[in-house]
């Protein structure tokens, strides 16, 4: 299963994975792009292809995608693809935009892992991918809901990847930086006004993804040509993480007062 299929990555994502030999359900919320893209897929890979109409932005998409989820044990890997960005400061921003980015950015995503977890871990097989953002590590004036979003994509990962470590189901982590798809332009900040040297197509992305899928990723940032630069940062993060496991205050931060 592939969400926000209809377009840009997620797209991208269903046709690899066809190629791969994989059967497909695609959920989107455009219906005439998706049968189409469906039927595309179909056509040239020869595998099934089920479109599924759901907006996983509301209740009723995500109890819907969430209960093939729980029921189809032939499902045997979960891109957790759809999003939604709105660049924009806080001051002035419209409340249903901070809604949405939250219902689908982190709402959708959790459930729809809740969902199909139990059957994951039963068969002791699967692979969950979750989408995150480069964003999730790094707060702009104007993405500070979006950068929350996907920071609770990236720690919900990273504490899945401790809940499934010795089972045979696997967890990646994909964190983009600036990617040619449509979620520019309704964003707020239009593809066109990003340095075209600092975009990645969409296409070189997930390849970049999954080949580091293959490799064992649990974190895949797929613009980053220095791995040791992402190992340093995970091992700087633990670190500091372990020191604030002391149970007293810091001698920087004692005033006249502390004991």
């Amino acid at each position: 299963m592939v969400t926000g299929a209809s377009s840009g990555i997620g797209a991208i994502y269903a046709d690899r994975l066809a190629q791969r030999g994989y059967d497909l359900i695609l959920v989107a919320r455009r219906a005439d792009r998706l049968q189409a893209l469906a039927a595309t897929i179909a056509a040239a890979h020869g595998v099934q292809v089920e479109p599924m109409i759901a907006d996983l932005g509301t209740e009723a998409g995500q109890e819907s995608v969430a209960h093939l989820l729980a029921t189809n044990p032939a499902i045997s890997v979960l891109v957790n693809n759809a999003g939604v960005a709105r660049l924009t400061p806080i001051d002035g921003s419209k409340v249903a935009d901070l809604s949405s980015q939250v219902a689908l950015n982190i709402t959708a995503l959790a459930r729809l892992t809740h969902a199909v977890l139990p059957g994951f871990k039963l068969r002791n097989e699967g692979t969950i991918i979750n989408i995150a953002s480069v964003l999730g590590l790094h707060s702009l004036a104007i993405s500070s809901v979006y950068s929350g979003t996907k920071a609770f994509v990236v720690a919900f990962t990273r504490g899945l990847e401790q809940e499934l470590a010795g089972t045979g189901v696997k967890v990646q982590a994909v964190l983009p930086a600036a990617t040619a798809t449509e979620l520019w332009d309704p964003s707020g900040v239009p593809l066109s006004a990003l340095a075209p040297e600092t975009v990645m197509q969409a296409d070189s992305m997930v390849d970049a993804a999954l080949f580091a899928l293959d490799q064992g990723e649990s974190l895949t940032m797929p613009s980053v040509a220095e791995a040791d630069l992402i190992e340093r940062y995970e091992a700087a993060r633990v670190a500091l993480f372990g020191a604030s496991q002391t149970g007293t205050v810091a001698p920087r931060l004692r005033g006249p007062l502390s004991h």
